[in-house]
């Protein structure tokens, strides 16, 4: 297990700081500080892979809606730049009207997309987050941990627990440790 220790002194200064005043004293026990990078847990946990797929499957038949509307826009598009000069006038606009439409349909039903998905990705991220969290606070509980932070500049190899906190939430989700990787 890697954990970081500080000193008496640190102690004494690090509980000043955070308000815990006169309280603390220079043998108070040593506070026992970890890290964990809340990226990697959304890159690597199962729990945020199973939702990547889950999302996936959810808008793989709109995504795919899509992709057939572009193709049509972009045959449309060639077939008046190849065939436009020999049409009529009228017909020419007419199919120009279509493409226009089409175009504006396309544009809106891809923002809607868009909006969608990063919703859907939000509410996704926000639950495996929770779940980390859950996970974060249980091990802190268990291991006595006095502070665990989840965004820093720098953070020594020695107090980083993402990869406890990755096996924790593997082994909490349906389906075990498979699907998590350690760097």
């Amino acid at each position: 297990m890697r954990t970081g220790k500080l000193s008496k002194h640190m102690a004494l200064a690090l509980s000043m700081f955070l308000g815990l005043g006169a309280a603390a004293s220079a043998s108070a026990q040593e506070a026992r500080i970890a890290a964990v990078n809340s990226d990697r847990i959304l890159r690597e946990s199962s729990a945020a892979k199973a939702a990547q797929s889950k999302l996936e499957q959810e808008f793989s038949k709109r995504d795919k809606a899509l992709q057939d509307m572009a193709q049509r826009l972009k045959a449309m598009s060639d077939n008046i730049d190849k065939n436009g000069a020999s049409m009529a006038p009228t017909d020419r606009a007419a199919r120009q009207r279509d493409l226009a439409q089409l175009d504006a349909d396309f544009q809106r039903k891809q923002r809607e997309f868009r909006e969608d998905l990063n919703q859907r990705r939000n509410e996704e991220l926000a639950a495996v987050l929770d779940r980390a969290n859950k996970v974060i606070k249980q091990i802190a509980e268990q291991q006595h941990y006095d502070l665990i932070v989840q965004e820093a500049v720098y953070v020594s190899p020695r107090i980083d627990i993402t990869d406890q906190v990755l096996k924790a939430l593997a082994a909490a989700s349906p389906g075990g440790a498979s699907g998590t990787s350690q760097n």
